[in-house]
């Protein structure tokens, strides 16, 4: 008696079923952009526009160590696989930032509510005059061009978020941020952006985590340039 073998072959279908069952993590598909090109990308972008950034950079730097050091400033950010990195920006705040938004917290319930909403206010006493402007324009965040170089970042992906906000930012639905480096740009920072509360940002996230691809990360940095002259942010 002959017996077919495909009559005990396991359909291609039930692949990630029986890898999961024998206690194997199922495999993930290959996607050739995200899973490697893009990180190509990045440093071959950031050695273009480096020549016009690192002086810009300087200028910019010079001109927010006239309202006081230090210039730049370092704050701790989630990054991919949940890795935490110092995240550089030029500094927009008083010295005294933390200190003012729990006294202004405290005091004002309607604050409290907007910056648990938004995780920003509208109209922020913290900041400084140089630093309005840089955050209108984003020029910022600039200094992140060394997080791309370092691999911690990239110019295209999920706004980086604090430590203390991945429990809110999860709950909302966020599923596809650690898969990705964040990046100085992204669909949020350019559709979203001041106009949206901060779980919000979940679902453009998981949306930009589907759809990675050259073609729309160009379209994102050039729509980035309008944005910057606009001067939207806050």
């Amino acid at each position: 008696m002959f017996v077919n073998a495909n009559t005990f072959a396991k359909p291609a279908t039930h692949l990630a079923a029986v890898q999961t069952y024998a206690g194997l993590p199922p495999k993930k598909p290959v996607r050739l952009y995200a899973d490697g090109l893009k990180r190509v990308f990045d440093l071959v972008f950031a050695l273009m526009i480096a020549p016009i950034a690192v002086p810009l950079i300087a200028l910019l730097w010079a001109l927010v160590r006239i309202e006081g050091k230090p210039a730049i400033y370092a704050h701790s950010r989630v990054g991919k696989d949940g890795k935490l990195f110092n995240c550089y920006k030029l500094r927009t705040m008083k010295l005294d930032a933390d200190a003012i938004l729990a006294k202004l917290c405290a005091e004002n319930p309607e604050i409290a509510a907007e910056w648990h909403t938004y995780q920003k206010l509208e109209n922020d006493p913290r900041i400084t005059r140089i630093g309005r402007f840089l955050r209108a324009t984003s020029l910022d965040e600039l200094p992140q061009l060394w997080n791309v170089i370092k691999g911690d970042m990239s110019f295209v992906g999920p706004r980086p978020y604090t430590a203390d906000q991945e429990a809110m930012y999860e709950n909302a639905g966020g599923h596809a941020y650690r898969s990705m480096r964040p990046g100085i740009t992204g669909i949020w920072q350019v559709e979203g952006r001041s106009t949206t509360t901060f779980i919000d940002r979940a679902r453009y996230d998981n949306d930009y985590g589907a759809r990675q691809s050259l073609a729309l990360d160009l379209s994102l940095i050039a729509r980035t340039f309008g944005v910057v002259l606009a001067k939207t942010g806050r």
